[in-house]
């Protein structure tokens, strides 16, 4: 078993390094905010589509 020093020092570190951590929290928002625009722009047009495709699919499953 490493000595407590060791141990001690190891958890300070990684407590730092954690603490230090803060995250890309602009950049997730901004890549949530483009994801569910494209989505608002694309739902028209796919719409009919993704319906067909879930009904296919439903068919095939439960006669």
């Amino acid at each position: 078993m490493p000595p407590r020093s060791a141990m001690r020092s190891l958890f300070a570190r990684t407590l730092r390094l954690i603490r230090q951590e803060r995250g890309d929290v602009p950049g997730w928002v901004l890549v949530t905010i483009m994801s569910a625009g494209i989505v608002a722009v694309l739902w028209p047009f796919a719409e009919s589509y993704l319906q067909q495709i879930l009904q296919a699919a439903l068919d095939l499953v439960a006669p």
